[in-house]
């Protein structure tokens, strides 16, 4: 029994752009696909889809085919919120009240290690009274060990002495 031969369909799907470049709307400016975006990121396209959901302000270009396009601005946007999680180690909601405090234009300004120093007045203040409290709790306790450990050696060596 012989198959039916089959034929070669036209392609059903039609871009907009050439493949594996950024693309370019009007004004010229380029647009990159969230593949791209993300290996100029240096994280996963998953983690951009996930940061979307979670900064409201974070909304891509989509096309009608529903694939995501960062421009420029996108990028920046993403960088900041990457040096935020990733380099001063906020967390999501962290980085969320610094950006809403600050304001976005702000926090994109700000110099990598000011957004850990920068923010309300009130959250300041309650972060440098946490700092001293806990220096304070730590050196007491640091004390109180190390005092322990040197009576625990001093009775050992006596130990070894006899």
């Amino acid at each position: 029994m012989t198959s039916p031969a089959r034929t070669a369909r036209p392609s059903q799907h039609k871009t907009a752009r050439p493949r594996g470049g950024a693309s370019e709307v009007g004004g010229g400016e380029q647009l990159l696909k969230i593949g791209e975006a993300a290996k100029a990121l240096g994280v996963e396209a998953y983690v951009l889809r996930f940061w979307e959901t979670q900064f409201p302000f974070l909304r891509p270009r989509h096309a009608q085919s529903k694939h995501r396009f960062y421009a420029a601005q996108d990028l920046e946007t993403l960088r900041l919120i990457k040096r935020l999680l990733h380099q001063e180690r906020f967390t999501i909601e962290g980085a969320k009240k610094y950006i809403r405090e600050v304001g976005l234009e702000r926090a994109l300004a700000a110099k990598p290690g000011q957004a850990a120093h920068s923010g309300s007045a009130t959250a300041r203040a309650a972060s440098s009274e946490a700092a001293a409290g806990a220096s304070g709790a730590v050196s007491d306790h640091t004390r109180r060990t190390l005092a322990e450990v040197r009576r625990e050696l001093e009775s050992l060596h006596k130990l070894l002495e006899d």
